[in-house]
């Protein structure tokens, strides 16, 4: 096949899957709808992996797909084109593989759902809108494909519409995104105005021609380059969710658990880190916004480290992780190391899938459970979950010693290493607040094998779980009344969840589960030569990100304590979460009693939600209430069409007193008429 039709088809089949689903879902049914847009997905995915195959193997040239002329206007020339080179192969393979196993997920996850031709449709929308942004050939195209995912967002984190916390996580997520998509469409205005021009080569072609120039704005006289970087990465920080624009992820959980996947893993949140590297050459040109991207990312990877230590759901756990692994991918950028931080894009995807995909296997066989306070002891009862996220575990705790290992150990250490190799302050900052968050991330990723897989049973504080067992002896007890009313089938009722069993997920969860973990144990030696070795990472990349070559060798020189650090971490985490939810269950408590306030402040989240409800939110109610009730009702409405009205209505009662019917009355008028005119009359002549 053409490489030209294979990119058209990788891009529009899920666009033209999900119309069909969406526009046609009732009429065509749940299978159809579901066979069509998991057929798209896959057959992108199949399409997508030769190219990249293609890239690891030739460094291939980069490819551009013209598809239409777009805008025309003045100085202002946009086609709409699609351009594939390493760092789009990279996106697209990921893009592709995590949403189709996701589709393929949602058919036994979403089983018993009535509206499932929309999730597919949303679905396969989402993956469009990536899809897009990613072989954006222009910055207008990008922006188009960065809203798209954020409508897509939007319509999934809030798809079970009828629970309002549904509605307000999309809501939030919606509103938080919109402040970050302002500082990203002031960063497209402002390099229009630079550089006249919206082509993304141009672009980073004249880039390093702009270091040292200067423009107004605010008044002020700033460095071109740094303002304009620091704009467009205000977009990334609301898209990748880091520290002040962050608050929106957690409560992104309120939609199905395939969809925390698939934003948490392909899509939305790896949209950030992508736009940074694709526009590296001009971060580059700046080391003040180089300097910027690397604290917030190293901020935002020990912020959400802790919080998500104290956290009790599952889901919330691994999207508290998802937002520090961010927080890495970030940091490596900001000391130049772009290459490592895609690579941990990479195999973040495949093992965050995995995580987000087994966790939603045990909210499956736990009744839609998700406190984690209320498993235990489900290894034998699910083994094939287990095993499938002691894997993604062991892959995003880095797992790994004298050069192999899983997935996470070699693009998490290769990002610790860049930052200590880059020499700078901030680089050795990072590096020490890196490693303290790869000893949490050990920690609360065993945290949560061990509450949920191991130890007692502590099935019978779920509500969720008695209600499921109730209903089930009831229709047992139904069941067998019907067929032996002569026996007393009512002693079979068990108290509590004695008896219920957890079920293993259908082979539609499962198989995608094991396709992953293969991805979470081999993604990392099978690809790093290509996307981080000093000898075949620049041809590899080819131009398509600003590869750091001179760091790439200084990785591999870094001291050999350096090296062990990332490993000694991983086991201080794992040797700590053991002692407290294995070999001393009650030590976790005792550490709360013995330091509340720290507690509280991590269970609060660094009280950002709520400094953010003082500041922003309260202030804006209050002024709408004193605009509503002072501003609409009291002004407006007073002395507009309510003061109007009321003005009739006196009026009218006045005027219905003459219309009485007696001549007295009517006669009594017309003379006090008369008295008025002729009084009117004598006083201007007088």
């Amino acid at each position: 096949m053409p490489l030209d039709l294979s990119i058209k088809l990788i891009v529009f089949l899920p666009l033209l899957a999900a119309l069909v689903a969406g526009l046609g879902g009732r009429v065509i049914g749940k299978v159809p709808a579901k066979v069509v847009t998991t057929g798209a997905l896959f057959i992108s995915c199949l399409l997508s992996w030769p190219i990249f195959l293609n890239f690891v193997a030739h460094s291939a040239e980069p490819t551009v797909v013209p598809v239409l002329d777009w805008i025309r206007s003045d100085a202002m020339s946009v086609d709409w084109a699609l351009r594939v080179d390493a760092l789009t192969a990279v996106m697209l393979v990921v893009v592709t593989s995590v949403s189709s196993l996701v589709h393929l997920y949602s058919w036994g996850y979403m089983d018993e759902d009535p509206s499932q031709p929309r999730f597919f449709a949303y679905l396969s929308l989402f993956t469009f809108a990536m899809l897009m942004l990613v072989t954006a050939d222009s910055l207008v195209q990008m922006f188009f494909g960065w809203e798209g995912v954020g409508l897509a967002s939007y319509l999934l984190i809030g798809f079970w519409y009828h629970k309002p916390s549904a509605n307000a996580a999309a809501l939030k997520a919606f509103v938080v995104n919109r402040v970050g998509d302002f500082g990203f469409s002031l960063g497209i205005f402002g390099t229009f105005l630079v550089f006249n021009t919206v082509s993304i080569p141009a672009i980073l072609a004249a880039a390093p021609g702009m270091a040292g120039s200067t423009i107004g704005f605010a008044g002020l006289r700033v460095d071109t380059m740094t303002l304009l970087c620091l704009l467009l990465f205000v977009g990334a920080m609301g898209k990748s969710a880091q520290l002040g624009l962050h608050t929106w992820l957690p409560d992104a959980m309120e939609g199905p658990t395939p969809v925390s996947a698939l934003i948490h893993a392909a899509t939305m949140v790896t949209a950030g880190v992508f736009m940074v590297c694709r526009l590296s050459p001009m971060f580059d040109v700046s080391p003040t916004a180089m300097t910027v991207v690397t604290y917030v990312g190293a901020a935002t990877c020990i912020f959400a480290a802790t919080v998500g230590t104290v956290q009790n759901d599952i889901k919330r756990v691994i999207a508290y992780s998802t937002c520090s692994q961010l927080g890495y991918m970030f940091f490596a950028a900001g000391v130049g190391a772009y290459g490592a931080a895609m690579f941990h894009l990479f195999t973040h995807a495949f093992f965050k899938a995995l995580l987000f995909l087994g966790a939603g296997s045990v909210i499956h066989a736990m009744h839609h459970e998700q406190d984690m306070r209320y498993y235990g002891a489900l290894r034998k009862e699910i083994p094939i979950t287990f095993w499938t996220m002691v894997a993604g575990t062991l892959a995003i705790t880095g797992v790994g010693l004298f050069g192999l290992g899983f997935a996470g150990y070699y693009s998490k250490d290769a990002i610790l290493e860049s930052a200590f190799a880059s020499g700078t302050v901030h680089g050795n900052i990072a590096f020490f607040l890196g490693a303290f968050a790869a000893l949490l991330t050990s920690f609360y990723s065993w945290r949560l094998i061990f509450l949920t897989f191991f130890g007692k049973a502590r099935w019978a504080g779920s509500e969720h779980i008695q209600h499921a067992v109730h209903h089930h002896h009831e229709d047992e007890s139904e069941e067998a009344s019907d067929h032996d009313s002569a026996h007393d089938h009512g002693a079979r009722v068990v108290e509590g969840t004695a008896g219920y069993h957890p079920h293993e997920s259908p082979w539609t969860m499962l198989a995608p589960l094991a396709l992953l973990a293969l991805g979470a144990v081999a993604a990392g030696f099978t690809f790093a030569h290509s996307f981080i070795e000093p000898e075949t990472a620049g041809e590899f990349w080819n131009h398509s990100l600003a590869f750091n070559e001179h760091l790439a060798h200084a990785m591999h020189e870094v001291p050999k304590w350096v090296k062990y650090t990332p490993f000694a971490v991983m086991l201080i985490g794992l040797a700590i979460a053991y002692r407290n939810y294995i070999r001393v269950p009650g030590a976790p408590a005792a550490f709360v009693a013995q330091f509340p306030g720290l507690h509280r402040f991590l269970m609060h989240k660094w009280y950002f939600d709520e400094l953010y409800d003082a500041i922003f939110v309260r202030p804006a109610m209050a002024l709408g209430r004193l605009f509503w009730k002072r501003g609409d009702e009291q002004t407006i409405d007073r002395f507009g069409p309510h003061g109007a009205a009321a003005l009739v209505g006196v009026g009218n009662r006045i005027t219905t007193r003459f219309q009485s019917g007696y001549v007295t009355n009517y006669a009594l008028v017309m003379l006090l008429g008369l008295i008025g005119a002729a009084t009117w009359v004598f006083w201007w002549v007088a």
